[in-house]
């Protein structure tokens, strides 16, 4: 593995006095960003753009980390400190609009790396000591960046982490911010039931692998854990053809969308998808196989440092600007924590009025509500390197 805090990756460092001035707006930076969505792993315009804007900074700037698209800029202190990582993604999602497959940021990771470039720009001229990483990771939405980033060894030193994403106006009002937005732990898998074909006339002879797929999938209904929690198990996708509709299928898949309010709940639903898969399976003659596909945990911060970002909202806004936690949804983000537990971790919302939703292809928001976060961010960032 290389060390993130070795020579092995190019840095492109740039010291020229008139460049200290600049200060990004983060509004002009999203509407580029908007321009140029790219999808996971291969965000290289996006990635070029980071590269470029903090170089016109002056700042030490690391590209194609760990082989991917990935790129951290660092400003380091002058005296000794401790190690704080901002991090934004980058990579937007597919759609198919009218037949014709594309490419949107509906998620507002274009706002997210607006953010981070213009907190960069505010903060160049103000880290004391220790060293401040400014993370731009590509692929969020398949979950495969977070894990790149630690296998390059971007997190070896790393003593804080903040994160931050835009809510839709179901989650947080527009002109607030939450401290904590609570992720829940996420999996994407696939069940693969294997049956016997036969022709339609003599199903008897067959073993009709939909047959089993629908009651398996009314298995998994039937599944509780403790009510108390938050859980849930969807079917978002169901393939089952022989080739022939005079054919009983021998074969069905199922894509099976999983969240769970904890990491140990997200291991018992999956305890008893196994569980419910290979009975109702057996119960047909057929045989089912789980196969986990994509996987993201539980949140996992730091209620002091969750306390410590809650005060720097009620500085930088005002205390009645300050939302309730907001949960949902997934983020590879705590593969951070997970992978080194003693990084204080903490990943703040912030209202734009997102409208109608997250992942809708439609989805917009007001970007002019995005100093909102480059506040929270400097704010949180000079009280430990200031």
């Amino acid at each position: 593995m290389q060390h993130f805090r070795q020579t092995a990756f190019r840095a492109d460092i740039s010291t020229s006095k008139e460049k200290t001035m600049t200060i990004y707006d983060p509004t002009a930076l999203r509407r580029e960003l908007h321009e140029m969505p790219e999808l996971a792993l291969h965000e290289k315009r996006t990635s070029a753009y980071v590269a470029e804007k903090l170089k016109a900074l002056g700042i030490e700037t690391h590209e194609n980390v760990g082989g991917s698209t990935g790129v951290v800029g660092i400003i380091r202190g002058t005296e000794p400190g401790p190690v704080f990582m901002l991090r934004a993604d980058m990579d937007a999602l597919p759609f198919v609009i009218d037949g014709k497959p594309c490419c949107i940021h509906a998620c507002g990771h274009d706002g997210h790396t607006a953010m981070l470039l213009a907190a960069a720009s505010r903060l160049k001229d103000k880290i004391k000591r220790g060293t401040l990483k400014l993370l731009f990771q590509p692929a969020e939405e398949t979950l495969q960046g977070a894990p790149v980033i630690i296998k390059a060894g971007v997190i070896d030193d790393v003593d804080y982490a903040l994160g931050a994403h835009i809510r839709p106006i179901q989650d947080v009002p527009a002109g607030m911010l939450c401290a904590a937005v609570r992720h829940t732990a996420s999996t994407t898998l696939n069940i693969v039931i294997k049956g016997r074909g036969a022709h339609a006339s003599r199903p008897h002879l067959g073993i009709n692998a939909i047959d089993a797929a629908c009651a398996l999938m009314n298995g998994i209904q039937a599944i509780w854990l403790d009510p108390k929690m938050s859980w849930s198990a969807k079917a978002t996708q169901i393939h089952a053809d022989s080739g022939a509709t005079n054919t009983v299928p021998d074969l069905a898949r199922i894509t099976y969308d999983c969240r769970a309010q904890t990491n140990e709940l997200m291991d018992d639903l999956l305890a008893q998808i196994r569980r419910v898969a290979a009975g109702t399976a057996a119960a047909y003659g057929a045989e089912a196989e789980v196969i986990l596909r994509d996987q993201s945990p539980a949140c996992l911060y730091d209620d002091d440092f969750v306390a410590e970002v809650a005060e720097a909202i009620k500085e930088i806004a005002g205390p009645d600007k300050l939302a309730p936690d907001c949960g949902g949804g997934g983020e590879d983000f705590h593969n951070y924590k997970l992978a080194r537990p003693e990084i204080k971790a903490a990943y703040f919302g912030v209202g734009v009025g997102a409208t109608p939703g997250l992942h809708a292809s439609t989805m917009h928001f007001d970007d002019t509500l995005l100093p909102l976060g480059v506040a929270v961010f400097e704010n949180v960032v000079l009280r430990h390197l200031g």
